[in-house]
């Protein structure tokens, strides 16, 4: 007697668990950190370079140094200071030490890219867009090593943690409010470039950061 045809058919695939990723190694926190705060403050450099902004509170330092005597090196540290006890509060002291490592290492490379890497003729349109792409990239190693560039990146790190929007649009948002208010001491056109500037940058991040795909 022979068996039913289709008593065989459904068989059960057995698949190999995989394996949680590997937590980054001190050594390669402190690359990454390093990786991160250059290309965001080479970033910045030319941002500052093409007289424009960008969101966050590395584009509300920017605004403000068309407003006050105070270096962007003396501003962004300054206008991050409220947001380190938030910081300490809702991502504990280890995300706010490395924060603030961050924005202190950017603070003091902005200064360096001026005078090592001076560009005298830079296109706006390519400073703005080269100038975000760059600091998107830097912020997303830092976010990836359990760090930001402070301010509005801490509150869409909460928010996306909370409540599972992505980090990269809740920031778009607050990013356009600094860039609107840039039209009371910056050129329109310069305003309208800062605009696309912000969308590229918190693109790179929407696109990129999304809760459970990376996790070490």
């Amino acid at each position: 007697m022979t068996a039913p045809a289709d008593e065989h058919r459904w068989t059960t695939i057995e698949t190999t668990p995989v394996p949680e990723p590997a937590p980054h190694s001190p050594a390669e926190d402190v690359l990454g950190m390093l990786t991160g705060t250059i290309l965001a403050s080479l970033g910045l450099h030319l941002l500052e370079t093409a007289e424009a902004v960008t969101g966050g509170t590395a584009g509300l330092a920017l605004l403000l140094t068309h407003a006050s005597p105070l270096s962007l090196s003396w501003l962004f540290p300054l206008v991050n200071l409220p947001f380190f006890a938030l910081a300490a509060w809702n991502k504990g002291w280890a995300f706010t030490l490395r924060t603030l490592l961050a924005v202190l290492a950017v603070s003091a490379l902005a200064p360096l890219h001026a005078a090592m890497a001076p560009v005298p003729e830079l296109d706006p349109t390519y400073g703005v867009v080269a100038g975000n792409l760059l600091a998107g990239v830097g912020l997303l190693i830092l976010f990836r090593h359990g760090a930001s560039l402070g301010g509005f990146n801490i509150l869409a790190l909460l928010l996306q943690e909370r409540s599972g929007l992505r980090a990269g649009y809740v920031q778009m948002g607050m990013d356009l409010c600094v860039v609107l208010a840039a039209l009371t001491v910056v050129p329109v056109q310069n305003v309208l470039l800062s605009t696309l500037g912000a969308v590229v940058l918190n693109l790179v991040l929407a696109f990129n950061h999304r809760p459970g795909r990376y996790r070490a």
